[in-house]
């Protein structure tokens, strides 16, 4: 049996003894690491192999962090820190699994005394990058309440959608979005704690800061059960309103380790920086989970927006090992001037969130000497597929299943596809639902039995295997382009799309066409030096540019400049209000 958690100590826990790990596979160090081998050329009999018997009773606070605290302090861990913040203008906080401990309870006697929260009240947490956003994580898990998290570029409408769907009864956030909650707040009948992150008080808000000063950090975690309800995400909102998505204790507790050893390849030395806004799960895939099971520092960067140089020095600067960023970050750093940083320390990249083109990851390559090392997963999954370290990449492939899944390429009717064959994604749930999934959409019935095919959860995305077992992204679903008989996936073209010097970011959809149904349309951001240019003339070259490029029927029949694309508040395109408006005309 290979169980990928990596503390020994954790394997000694009362509530992990039915868990082993054979010699055989793994080397225990005086650190307390479990070392899974570096080079995964036995990959599938590590999957074959791979197997979890859930504990009845896990609280990662508890279970983890805590074991880790107890390792810190028995001199057994490297002595980085687990938590490390910069603000970007010079301030920094580091803190212990010892401290983190310590700050952490004060905040759980907080949310059960002042805010009276008890096991099983919803909890919505909207804070930006900073330290208090982790402590709160931390807090719900020690009390046992679910936590929401959304992202700071809510507006008011959003924060009023989440409010009443979740039925949440106390919101934390800062003085920014804290208007908007007032504003709101008479029209949700479930709330009625409000706590501020904030220096200043605010009339009807309980004041973090000044609590924090004379709260007891003498608390004692809730025990809960591996499958009681320990977060709620709501979806981005690429194919309709954003729903909630439950987790438990073990689907992201115990799933991410998944994550954290085979695709992140994190030991307690490595320090973890991840990019993603502290809104989306991926933010507890790498910010929070992954690396803290792995007993990992967590790197964080205040960042209240993208900007390439900032990401550029902060990897310089610090010594990240570890980097996850989006792809479109990654697009914005390869058309920087990199040539003056070094990047002394960093030894792994990693992506999610959409496929990232092939000529970005070579650029990368050719600029750092490190690949990017693509995921795939969503906000109802843990890694779903990944570039697993050791492995060979292919630039624009989603990798290999992840060992807790598995994954087949079905067609309408449920059957599995063989390789080459695009079809629809899926994951196997019957008999047994794997680990590392989400329970359900909560309060939405319809749409948690309609994911299901026969045996299979349906991801809603479209793809293929290849001969040697690696799975490629076609596209979403309902993003698929059917024109002349032709099934065409928007990503292959704007990979196309993105050689050209001209793109500087691109989008492409489906247009209707009185002959041919429909053509391919692409919507293209220009880069600044192009901005000048004859854009029928530059038209022509982007098109013939991809008839050489792809398969010619691929082509862009129609081409759009426009200033920026729509996007979700994570960074994704939002493909479905570019087709809708291009439908509309009809």
């Amino acid at each position: 049996i290979l169980v990928l958690v990596t503390m020994e100590i954790l394997l000694r826990a009362k509530c992990f003894q039915r868990l082993a790990v054979p010699g055989s596979v793994r080397a225990v160090h005086k650190d307390y690491r479990i070392v899974t081998p570096q080079n995964f050329s036995n990959y599938e009999s590590i999957k074959q192999d791979f197997k979890l018997e859930v504990p009845e009773y896990f609280n990662f606070a508890k279970d983890v962090l805590d074991k880790w605290t107890n390792t810190e302090k028995a001199g057994k861990r490297p002595s980085n820190p687990a938590f490390w913040w910069v603000s970007g203008n010079g301030k920094e906080v580091r803190w212990s699994f010892e401290e983190l401990g310590s700050l952490s309870r004060k905040f759980a006697n907080i949310l059960a005394e002042a805010c009276a929260l008890q096991r099983g009240d919803r909890v919505i947490v909207i804070l930006p990058r900073i330290p208090e956003w982790w402590l709160a994580n931390i807090a719900c898990l020690r009390t046992g309440t679910v936590v929401i998290p959304g992202t700071t570029q809510l507006t008011q409408k959003d924060i009023l959608y989440r409010l009443q769907s979740s039925k949440a009864k106390c919101i934390i956030t800062n003085e920014v979005l804290a208007p908007a909650v007032d504003a709101v707040a008479s029209k949700c009948e479930n709330l009625h704690s409000k706590l501020i992150v904030s220096q200043k008080p605010r009339e009807g808000w309980g004041n973090l800061k000044e609590m924090m000063k004379h709260a007891s950090d003498n608390h004692t975690c809730v025990k809960t059960k591996h499958n009681e309800m320990m977060a709620i995400y709501f979806t981005s909102g690429t194919s309709g309103p954003p729903k909630m998505t439950g987790h438990t204790h073990s689907s992201f507790g115990l799933g991410l380790s998944v994550n954290g050893r085979f695709w992140l390849d994190l030991t307690p030395s490595d320090v973890m920086w991840n990019t993603s806004d502290t809104g989306w799960a991926k933010s507890a895939w790498s910010s929070v989970f992954s690396p803290w099971i792995q007993g990992a520092c967590v790197f964080a960067h205040y960042l209240p927006r993208f900007e390439p140089t900032s990401i550029l020095q902060t990897l310089s600067k610090f010594p990240i090992t570890v980097f996850c960023s989006a792809p479109t970050a990654y697009r914005m750093l390869v058309q920087s001037d990199m040539s003056s940083y070094k990047f002394k320390s960093l030894k792994h990249c990693v992506s999610a969130g959409e496929p990232i083109n092939p000529e970005v990851t070579e650029q990368w390559r050719n600029r750092t000497g490190l690949d990017i090392y693509e995921g795939y997963g969503q906000t109802e999954t843990v890694l779903i597929c990944g570039n697993f370290k050791g492995m060979k990449v292919k630039p624009g492939s989603m990798g290999k299943p992840s060992p807790a899944f598995d994954v087949k390429i079905l067609d309408v009717n449920g059957n599995v596809l063989p390789p080459g064959q695009e079809g629809d994604i899926g994951i196997q749930v019957l008999p047994t639902r794997p680990f590392g999934l989400f329970t359900h959409y909560v309060d939405n019935p319809t749409k948690t039995a309609s994911t299901l095919r026969g045996n299979f959860y349906i991801t809603g995305d479209r793809g293929y295997m290849d001969e040697d077992g690696y799975f490629w992204f076609v596209a979403r679903s309902d993003d698929i382009i059917l024109s002349s008989g032709y099934r065409i996936g928007p990503f292959e073209v704007e990979s196309a799309l993105i050689e050209h010097p001209a793109v500087a970011e691109s989008a492409v959809v489906s247009s209707p066409d009185p002959i041919r149904g429909e053509v391919v349309k692409a919507f293209i951001v220009l880069s600044p030096d192009y901005k000048s240019h004859d854009q029928e003339q530059l038209k022509k070259e982007i098109q013939e540019h991809v008839k050489k490029t792809t398969a010619p029927y691929k082509y862009p029949r129609k081409v759009e400049f426009i200033q920026e694309l729509p996007k979700t508040i994570s960074g994704k395109i939002k493909r479905n209000e570019l087709r809708k408006q291009e439908w509309e005309t009809i």
